[in-house]
């Protein structure tokens, strides 16, 4: 139950209940319904409850305008709702490799937690039997061992279910495709005793020059035996396949009885070409890749620690660790160990240890603050607040906490450190490296730890300088001066009041004060020193944040959320510090009005309440070099 739940459900309940909900997604501010029938919608209602702005009509849409937080609230709708968060969430689109990453990121995200989980459980198990608390052929050990062990062994059960809900396929069709992989008499060796069963012992299987098994033939065709229980990469395929596949049928099918038809033909189609062709094909590529790591590892395993503990939290920061970790997971749950990851285990540590040198030196008492809680959550393997809040706006720390993992990951590499579980982040990630009764692994943990935490700390606390300029502002001085914010004109062109918007959630100030521009020039540009708080996928809206704490919200024409991204060109990423007068986004004016839309901008202080008054410019026509807006405090 997340924290808008009570606000959710009074929010599904009014725009007509569950099973008047057609689709869902959002932008930057609002709830956009497609609604089945807009009248049993209780529009009032919704407009005069706590947590709600206002209601707009418009596009084909019913939207329920929320304010900033609206993620937060779009999460607990779907659960209510019961509607796919994955399917109805707006895509950015992209090439064919940030596709991928998509695709994986979201099919191993959900489960990530549980795999945590598991792999701790594993971990733990082999600490006790190493301790002699109770031996490797106890009944104990058999049953955690089995705790620990489920969710790998029945990976393609769990990965059919996520991939299902990524590629909008029947989660529960996935659910078969998965354990279909793991019925144990399509398993490679259960089909080559069969084939020997009927050809005679040691005959040779067809594909024999692959190393693949096979079953005699399925309708004739050749059927290649692997086995797919503890795979990883073979059912993400077989499920984007099969989703095609149904959505195929459900145009052919009658509504009436699609309930059973067409997952009886997405199994009957989608399984023998996946056991026949996709599977197989599959294998032997994750297989090609794998070795080309083993052989990257066995060249100079010194030169892969540096180079994946220097760039991992580079990687994880654009989100592309995800090209790595599927690969150290099928590792695991195919030959129960794995060096892929073992280079980035430091990394967490070094990026502690370089906050907790900043935290000596840091002069700005607020950002000092931050640092403590960074610290804990860093020690379990949480670096977000660390990363995005303290060391990379710096850029320096960030860099020395590189150097750090770096370091630990040469050391961990160079002795052959090997990971037999994937399990908890931080800390808890030394039980990973236990192997029955050799601990060596782990204790080589430790010293990685010792040295990424003493060289990230050592270069931070000796060679960074903090150069924030904090200057005391005495009572006297507060009272001899008017506290104020400019902010510059993000946009050229024309000025109106807001009051002139034609979204009326706009034009009566339900979002902050602020102004309206008509551009004469598709670009927005930073109005001062601050971080992009939010940016939306779609390009057509961005939030950001001034160093002061003034909160602004760009927001690129109107209803222009459905272009999907067509006409506009991000610059930079939601978390970036900007400059003032850094161009932020790009848009294409004339194709925006030539798909129908309107490019007026609305221009809005959405914490306007933290100001004693905000006063817009009288000016007619600006240019990013002209204040916009002021806020007093």
């Amino acid at each position: 139950m997340g924290k808008y739940y009570d606000l959710a459900k009074q929010i599904v309940d009014n725009v007509g209940g569950k099973e008047n909900i057609n689709s869902l997604t959002h932008c930057i501010t609002r709830l956009r319904f497609k609604l089945k029938d807009e009248s049993k919608a209780n529009d009032d209602v919704l407009k005069n409850m706590d947590g709600v702005v206002t209601v707009m009509k418009s596009g084909g849409q019913y939207q329920v305008v929320i304010g900033n937080h609206v993620p937060a609230v779009y999460e607990d709708v779907v659960t209510i709702a019961g509607i796919s968060a994955d399917a109805e969430q707006e895509s950015s689109g992209g090439n064919l490799f940030n596709r991928l990453i998509d695709i994986l990121s979201g099919c191993f995200q959900p489960f990530l937690g549980a795999l945590a989980a598991a792999g701790m459980v594993k971990g733990l198990n082999a600490l006790l039997v190493f301790l002699k608390l109770y031996s490797a052929t106890s009944g104990t050990y058999t049953m955690l061992n089995g705790i620990g062990d489920a969710i790998f062994y029945f990976m393609p059960v769990i990965l059919g279910y996520t991939a299902a809900r990524k590629f909008n396929l029947n989660p529960m069709v996935g659910i078969v495709i998965g354990a279909a992989l793991c019925y144990p008499t399509v398993q490679g060796s259960a089909l080559q005793a069969a084939f020997e069963t009927t050809a005679g012992a040691g005959a040779a299987a067809p594909y024999s020059l692959l190393g693949l098994p096979a079953y005699d033939t399925f309708l004739g065709i050749p059927w290649v035996g692997a086995g797919y229980t503890s795979s990883v990469v073979p059912i993400i395929f077989i499920v984007a396949f099969a989703a095609q596949i149904q959505k195929l049928f459900k145009k052919l099918i009658p509504e009436v009885v699609q309930t059973f038809l067409v997952p009886f033909f997405v199994l009957l189609i989608a399984l023998p070409i996946g056991f026949l062709v996709i599977g197989p094909i599959i294998s032997m590529l994750t297989d090609l890749l794998s070795a080309g790591f083993q052989a990257l590892m066995g060249f100079s395993p010194a030169l892969y620690g540096i180079i994946l503990g220097f760039f991992w939290q580079v990687l994880v920061i654009f989100g592309l660790h995800w090209s790595v970790v599927p690969l150290a997971i099928m590792q695991i749950t195919q030959e129960g160990a794995s060096q892929v990851l073992v280079g980035s285990f430091a990394a967490s540590f070094a990026q502690t240890a370089v906050v907790m040198a900043m935290f000596f030196k840091l002069k700005d008492a607020k950002m000092k603050a931050l640092c403590p809680p960074a610290i804990i959550s860093g020690i379990f393997g949480v670096t977000e607040p660390a990363i995005y809040g303290i060391t990379l706006p710096r850029k320096t720390p960030f860099i020395f906490s590189m150097i750090g993992a770096a370091v630990g990951g040469l050391y961990l590499m160079i002795n052959g450190v090997t990971s037999y579980t994937m399990g908890g982040l931080g800390i808890f990630g030394v039980l990973n490296f236990i192997n029955g009764d050799d601990a060596s692994g782990m204790i080589h943990s430790f010293v990685s730890i010792l040295i990424a935490v003493v060289i990230g700390f050592a270069l931070t606390f000796f060679f960074w300088k903090d150069d924030t300029v904090v200057e005391e502002v005495t009572e006297n001085k507060k009272a001899q001066k008017a506290i104020k914010e400019a902010v510059l004109s993000p946009v050229k062109g024309r000025v109106l009041p807001l009051s002139k918007a034609s979204d009326q959630a706009f034009a009566q100030g339900a979002l902050g004060k602020g102004v309206l521009i008509e551009p004469t020039e598709g670009v927005v540009r930073a109005p001062f020193d601050g971080t992009v708080m939010t940016l939306f996928p779609t390009l057509h809206a961005i939030g950001l944040i001034s160093d002061q704490g003034m909160e602004l919200l760009i927001h690129i024409g109107m209803d222009t959320v459905q272009l999907e991204g067509n006409g506009f060109e991000g610059k930079v990423a939601q978390g970036d510090k900007v400059k003032k007068g850094q161009v932020l986004v790009t848009f294409d004016i004339d194709a925006i009005k030539a798909a129908g839309y309107s490019v007026e901008t609305p221009v809005i202080v959405t914490n306007t309440a933290d100001y004693l008054d905000i006063v817009e410019t009288q000016e007619r026509d600006v240019t990013s070099n002209d204040t916009l807006i002021t806020g007093l405090t």
